[in-house]
């Protein structure tokens, strides 16, 4: 393969980080209609700690972006995304439609998923027709009274219809879903286009690559949960060049010798990143992290989200979030309210940093957060080396008023 950009984990690292709008202030431009286009996807998830996650993400990038904003953003009439199956449950852009063609086609042929499929779903397609947009609630509920995954009928069905596109979600109400018909809430040009599984992945793959920066054939598997025939299809299209993603080598990422081990958008490489660093918190389903073997390689940064740990095993915390400062993962935070304050029940500087040198930005990270979510007050309960505690909660002292006293 020739014309193969050779680049250092440094660089590597920079671009990654540019592409995912964590350095300069050109990131922040459009806010988050401009952010979603960008990360290509925002998972969901159900878990709320300081704020749920696809909040936690334009937090990260944007700053103290109001979280009703943030809802709007997301969730708006006409709407401007839709949510669907990508790396997880995630939020897309509402023009990223019909990429998820071959998705829709694979469940409609296999007609199962998690539960089969009930003989209900033509009646509450048409109950969704005439009634309008429905929740789980409005058709008798989501569950049969049992544990999470036993569902009623009448959520199977719901799911299924959206799995195939009958259905689309664009907005919720609380946590719930709202369905409501493909063709009241897509673009009738997004609708009618329907793709071959071939340009499904082409287009995906250069959504995932332009998003991640920098990234090998796992990351792109990961970020767009491929396998089998559709694997192979990534495969032809990095090959061909279809995909608009470039070879590179990245220092000290596995791969063959004299081998690209790597592909890259080529806009990112055409200039150096620059600009200030983010100094934040980070959701552990941030894309940023959320492949550990990706965050590992790139960040020398081991992470396990401890939620699904048992209580007495867990090392640094229930909801643990790194700490994103300098462009390097400094450390992680485990986070809790207490009325209007934010409690860090442990922080962890990684080894080898400098307390002296890194207490500020923590500090800086969980101000930031705390204003955020509307906290006047953070206090650290315990910390990894112990002096940052005393170090950092006497920094933590509500900062000065911008109008004075």
């Amino acid at each position: 393969m020739t014309g193969v950009t050779d680049l250092t984990a440094e660089e590597a690292r920079r671009i990654i980080l540019r592409a995912q709008g964590f350095i300069g202030a050109d990131a922040r431009k459009g806010g988050v209609h401009s952010m979603l286009r960008r990360l290509g996807a925002v998972q969901l998830d159900t878990i709320s700690v300081l704020a749920r996650s696809h909040e936690l993400v334009a937090y990260a990038r944007l700053g103290a972006v109001g979280r009703s904003k943030v809802e709007r953003a997301y969730w708006h009439n006409p709407a401007q995304s839709f949510e669907y199956w990508c790396h997880a449950a995630c939020i897309l852009p509402i023009e990223h439609w019909p990429l998820y063609s071959f998705r829709r086609r694979a469940y409609r042929e296999r007609r199962y998923r998690w539960h089969e499929v009930p003989d209900n779903v033509e009646k509450l397609l048409d109950q969704v027709r005439e009634s309008g947009p429905l929740t789980t609630s409005d058709v008798g509920g989501a569950k049969n009274g049992g544990p999470w995954w036993d569902w009623s009928d009448s959520k199977i069905g719901l799911e299924w219809l959206l799995d195939i596109g009958e259905l689309v979600c664009s907005r919720r109400v609380g946590w719930r879903r709202v369905y409501d018909l493909a063709e009241r809430v897509v673009p009738a040009d997004l609708l009618a286009d329907d793709l071959s599984d071939e340009e499904c992945i082409v287009r995906l793959a250069g959504v995932a690559g332009r998003s991640l920066g920098v990234a090998n054939r796992t990351d792109l598997i990961d970020f767009l949960r491929l396998k089998g025939r559709y694997a192979a299809i990534l495969d032809e299209v990095l090959l061909s060049g279809a995909a608009g993603l470039v070879p590179v080598t990245v220092a000290g990422w596995p791969g063959k010798k004299g081998q690209a081990n790597a592909w890259a958008a080529p806009e990112g490489l055409e200039s150096e990143p620059r600009g200030r660093h983010r100094t934040t918190l980070v959701s552990p389903f941030d894309s940023l992290i959320w492949h550990r073997e990706r965050t590992k390689r790139v960040f020398g940064f081991t992470y396990t989200l401890e939620l699904y740990v048992p209580k007495h095993k867990r090392v640094h915390g229930y909801f643990t979030m790194p700490v994103l400062a300098g462009g390097r993962l400094i450390g992680r935070v485990d986070p809790a309210r207490e009325g209007s304050t934010l409690v860090a029940r442990q922080v962890h500087l990684e080894p080898g940093l400098s307390p002296a040198k890194w207490a500020g930005a923590l500090s800086e990270a969980l101000w930031s957060a705390a204003d955020w979510v509307g906290c006047d007050a953070v206090r650290v309960e315990r910390a990894d080396p112990p002096e940052l505690v005393p170090m950092l909660n006497a920094t933590l002292a509500p900062p000065p008023s911008p109008n004075g006293p």
